[in-house]
């Protein structure tokens, strides 16, 4: 059975789309937050804030991070010590290709209740921030 590529999520939408809409929620109040709050601030303010942004780590690096960081941990803990530490590099690796697809996998959720973002929130922010700036100043 083949897979129709039409049918698997965008890249653009599938964080969100996996995301409970609690959690999306609660993203899109606290940018509207951090948005009202820089409304009150100076030019310089704003500006460093948009830099920070631009440093921001969005869901996709800190997935990379998480899931490579389990892999070697656990493939060195494999030929080290024991052997069965390669299914948890077997798992970590069946994960990444499932997120790859699907754009969900297991430490999705955590991530997100962390509040990490997507690179389409951060730049939202950083969009409605320069757009203050364009406008006040």
């Amino acid at each position: 059975m083949a897979m129709d590529i039409e049918q698997l999520p965008s890249t653009k939408s599938r964080i969100t789309m996996n995301t409970p809409e609690s959690i999306n929620g609660e993203i899109e109040r606290q940018i509207e937050a951090n948005v009202n709050y820089f409304k009150r601030q100076d030019k310089e303010t704003i500006e460093r804030r948009i830099l920070h942004l631009e440093e921001e780590w969005d869901t996709e690096r800190v997935l990379e991070l998480n899931m490579a960081s389990i892999a070697l941990v656990s493939s060195m803990l494999g030929l080290a010590v024991n052997k069965k530490w390669m299914y948890v590099s077997g798992a970590v690796s069946v994960f990444m290709l499932q997120h790859a697809i699907q754009g969900w996998c297991p430490p999705l959720p955590l991530i997100r209740k962390l509040g990490i973002r997507t690179v389409d929130e951060i730049n939202l922010e950083k969009q409605a921030l320069q757009n203050l700036l364009d406008d006040e100043f």
